[in-house]
């Protein structure tokens, strides 16, 4: 996946955010979750873009790490969506599958950076 890929994605999955937020019941409950879901699924995105800038790989691979909690604090939120009941499960299911994906995709990116040769030949 290259990083015009991702970051589409990363945007993609800001907006699903979003919109799973405009859609919530206008309930004090689901307005303080909702809030929150939408601070940290609109992160990760950000995050990412700032990790592609990064001036080091120990840099990058900070930006990467901070987008990875951005995403499990979301899928926090997700979870008490549907556990309060608040979001039918088959309406979260998307969401939380790109959540669990995405995770899944930064930890690799991580895991490959960290073992690359600190100064590679040219």
């Amino acid at each position: 996946m290259g990083n015009s890929d991702l970051k589409a994605r990363t945007k993609e999955y800001a907006l699903a955010v979003i919109r799973l937020f405009s859609e919530l019941p206008k309930r004090a409950e689901t307005q303080v979750l909702g809030h929150q879901l939408v601070r940290s699924g609109t992160s990760v995105g950000a995050q990412y873009r700032e990790a592609t800038r990064g001036k080091s790989n120990a840099d990058f691979i900070s930006k990467i790490e901070g987008a990875l909690q951005e995403l499990e604090e979301s899928e926090y939120w997700l979870e008490l969506l549907g556990e309060s009941r608040f979001v039918s499960a088959e309406r979260l299911d998307a969401l939380r599958k790109e959540t669990g994906e995405l995770k899944g995709i930064l930890i690799t990116i991580v895991r490959k950076t960290k073992s690359m040769p600190k100064n590679p030949k040219l």
